[in-house]
């Protein structure tokens, strides 16, 4: 029987691998789902000595809008009185996106199997993501799958409706970016390099060279000899990063610096807190007991200090305190908000201003979104500008000394 390499996530959320033996892939993830471990990866062992791999998840991508569609299908035929492996069934032959169709076929076989429907979907952490499987669990345990789904596909739908926004005004500025920087490289690379025999003539007659003009020269010769070092050297570093912020410490170190970075910071700070009041009122509006909820929404924050804060302010509540106390002493939520939170809390309508309150979150990061990406526009243009000005100063500067003098 062979051996095939896994990586899981545990019930918890923690990542682990190893090696299991079975007869297939499939025979693998149902005994990795008997062990309560949602598979995420689960590669042969042989084919792996071999250096070949084959992933189980499927590396293309799911487009947010098929996945908020198929969630408000699923809802729709769940409310119509079909049964969750028929709806499922339909889903996975009738979705335009083949990616989708096999993911939902993938679904309803382990489904059909026994697997509980969030359990199967957080085995496609790259379709289904952790907010996704967490109200979707919710669902299950308080019986308002299908409100929950709505939920979440709405949400989804915002969330990408945002995102197409953001885009669509970055593009100018992103055409601007990679226009300037081939520009730059252009005039850097090639036509420096034309002006250095007049340069060197000059330096030999004694005139000498202005400093912006070395500096210019110093820049073209270092990006001609060791441009490609340089090169790798970055592309290095950003794959070394990245997987330094795929790990624990690093995960909190890079959600530390997110929240204190100027404007952008901000920014991410008043989402991770609105996806966190929205998931929290959602699931308290439908009857889901606090401590369950505290613990589904904190997944949902994408933060871990948040999530940290969350899940303290939950042991606070088990042990008879408010929930005020340890989020306001974390210093994550803001002020104001913490002061509705600690109203609600004592007028009893905790859920109704966690969700008034994610509502105006969002029309206020929608304005500074807008805010922002008008503003990175003419930044763009002057830093593109200051730097071809730097360059044509460092071409022409020597020119006009050398009219100077002969005058």
């Amino acid at each position: 029987m062979p051996d095939f390499l896994y990586r899981a996530k545990t019930a918890s959320g923690d990542e682990t691998d190893g090696t299991i033996s079975a007869g297939s892939t499939r025979e693998a993830m149902v005994l990795l789902r008997q062990r309560s471990l949602f598979p995420m990866e689960i590669r042969d062992h042989k084919a792996n000595s071999s250096g070949l791999s084959f992933d189980l998840q499927l590396p293309r991508k799911v487009k947010t809008e098929t996945i908020a569609d198929t969630l408000t299908q699923l809802a729709d035929l769940l409310g119509g009185g079909v049964s969750l492996l028929d709806s499922l069934k339909i889903l996975s032959e009738e979705s335009a996106d083949l990616n989708m169709r096999e993911i939902l076929s993938d679904v309803h076989d382990q489904v059909a199997d026994g697997t509980n429907l969030d359990e199967a979907m957080a085995a496609h952490p790259k379709v289904f993501s952790e907010l996704v499987v967490s109200m979707v669990r919710a669902g299950l345990e308080g019986a308002f799958l299908e409100e929950s789904l709505q939920h979440v596909s709405a949400f989804l739908q915002k969330q990408d409706q945002l995102r197409a926004k953001v885009v669509g005004a970055m593009t100018y500025p992103i055409v601007l970016m990679v226009v300037g920087f081939l520009v730059t490289i252009i005039l850097v690379s090639y036509i420096v390099p034309m002006f250095e025999p007049f340069f060197e003539r000059l330096e030999r007659s004694g005139a000498g060279l202005p400093s912006v003009t070395v500096a210019l020269l110093f820049i073209s010769h270092g990006l001609l000899q060791y441009g490609l070092f340089l090169a790798a050297f970055v592309a290095g570093v950003v794959v070394a990063v990245n997987r330094f912020f795929e790990t624990d410490r690093g995960r909190r170190i890079f959600d530390h610096l997110r929240l204190n970075l100027p404007i952008i910071g901000g920014v991410y700070h008043s989402t991770a807190v609105s996806r966190f009041c929205r998931v929290l009122g959602t699931l308290l509006r439908n009857g889901v007991p606090i401590l369950k909820s505290l613990s589904i929404s904190s997944e949902s924050t994408g933060n871990v200090l948040l999530k940290d804060a969350v899940n303290q302010s939950a042991e606070n509540i088990s042990s008879g305190n408010s929930l005020a106390s340890p989020l306001a002493s974390s210093g994550l939520i803001p002020p104001q908000v913490m002061a509705m939170i600690k109203v609600a809390e004592e007028s009893n309508t905790l859920e109704s201003v966690l969700i008034k309150i994610a509502d105006r979150m969002d029309e206020k990061t929608e304005r500074k979104l807008e805010s922002l990406v008008r503003l990175i526009e003419p930044l763009m243009l002057l830093a593109i500008g200051g730097v071809v000005l730097f360059i044509i100063t460092g071409i022409l500067l020597p020119v006009f000394d050398m009219n100077t003098a002969l005058d």
